[in-house]
């Protein structure tokens, strides 16, 4: 029988990394991801994980080094935050490219200056199109279960892409949540052994991340651009299968009494359970409200979006990051991307909040809701709306 225990979600990853065998965790440790590495190195010193823990110097050399250790075809796991993120930046396109099936929780937080350690999406945002198939999660079953999900995607030899699994810092990574933790044998039965298909072997030397001279770069960025979006397919079997050996289901994009309303909230990431309080009051008072999130932002789900939202009239899209200069928040510009040429489409609305982990209540949401339908039907001077800050 499954284990369902009272746990940090950060401590609960951790168990979840050894549950799936993991052979190489490489990590440096950085608010608010500390807990997760921590326990992984607890556990590697007493014996309870069967792994090499590379304690290294910085995030730039921790990504460094899962790229070592996946290039041998170990299962190679680690996480960061925030400013680390960032310092590996670098590095994580090479990840990708060289189609290490490298996997990374990463605790999302915002980014400096001002100095934060509290979460936001500023981070992930920054690494959007660094190649990466990138999953966000709600709660702390969710991140237990795309550890398991994120191995078998990363190292099937149709995919060979690096994943992140993106929960919301402090909100998530500190709490205590009731997690249910599966049967080893089901877990091993769901995640086979790595088996790379291109292992570095000294007995068969290879040059591997070669110079690219332009009469090729071109075509083999293509190739990773096909790949990437080739991934989805075996992501969605992967969740099919998921859900029927486990019991939890998953899809690109999910729904929440979204069905023919006419105005929907869009969000990703753990504010999304607040936002349905808010959705569920709304319904009780007779408004026709849906919330829809986003799970799957690499490779992007256009055609689940677009199928999502094509009954309601207005879309509100709550941003937890800002594109400097841009048009408001970066969800929202791919948002409207999606939606461009569709005949049936809403009205997009885009609001910025939540950002440096400032809360957004039940109540914030209704007001949200309520301040883009009137964007929405007597429209506005400005491209977008940071709710509640103080100007």
């Amino acid at each position: 029988m499954a284990d369902r225990v009272g746990i940090e979600v950060s401590v609960a990853i951790g168990d979840a990394v050894k549950q799936a065998n993991v052979d190489v965790i490489a990590a440096y440790p950085i608010t608010p991801q500390t807990h997760i590495v921590e326990h992984l190195a607890e556990l590697v010193a007493n014996g309870e994980v069967d792994a090499a823990y590379i304690p290294v110097e910085s995030e730039h050399s921790a990504m460094s080094a899962c790229l070592g250790s996946a290039a041998v075809g170990a299962r190679t796991f680690t996480a960061t935050a925030g400013q680390g993120l960032e310092l590996m930046h670098e590095v994580l396109y090479v990840a990708s490219s060289m189609r290490f099936p490298v996997v990374m929780t990463v605790a999302n937080r915002a980014l400096s200056s001002p100095l934060s350690v509290w979460g936001d999406h500023s981070d992930v945002m920054a690494v959007r199109d660094t190649g990466w198939i990138q999953i966000f999660t709600e709660n702390g079953q969710e991140v237990v279960d795309h550890i398991f999900c994120a191995f078998r995607i990363a190292e099937d030899n149709k995919v060979l892409l690096p994943v992140m699994i993106h929960l919301d810092g402090f909100h998530l990574s500190h709490v205590i949540e009731p997690i249910t933790f599966p049967d080893q044998s089901k877990v091993d039965k769901f995640l086979p052994d790595n088996k790379y298909p291109l292992p570095l072997h000294p007995d068969k030397p290879v040059t591997m991340g070669d110079f690219a001279p332009p009469i090729i770069y071109p075509e083999a960025k293509w190739a990773q651009e096909v790949n990437l979006r080739a991934s989805k397919e075996i992501i969605l079997k992967c969740w099919q299968e998921f859900g029927e050996i486990f019991g939890h289901h998953y899809s690109p994009v999910e729904r929440y009494h979204s069905e023919k309303a006419k105005v929907l909230l869009l969000t990703m990431g753990s504010f999304s359970e607040t936002a349905m309080t808010a959705i569920d009051k709304m319904r009780g008072e007779g408004r026709d409200v849906g919330l829809v999130r986003l799970r799957l932002w690499r490779p992007f789900p256009f055609e689940e979006l677009r199928r999502a939202v094509e009954d309601a009239e207005t879309l509100i899209v709550l941003d937890r990051a800002l594109s400097f200069g841009g048009p408001g928040g970066p969800v929202c510009s791919e948002v409207k991307a999606a939606l461009y040429g569709q005949a049936k489409k809403p009205k997009v609305v885009s609001f910025v909040s939540g950002i440096g982990g400032r809360d957004i209540s039940p109540g914030d949401f209704e007001e949200i809701i309520n301040k883009g339908i009137t964007i929405s039907e007597k429209g506005s001077p400005n491209e977008f709306e940071i709710f509640g800050v103080r100007e």
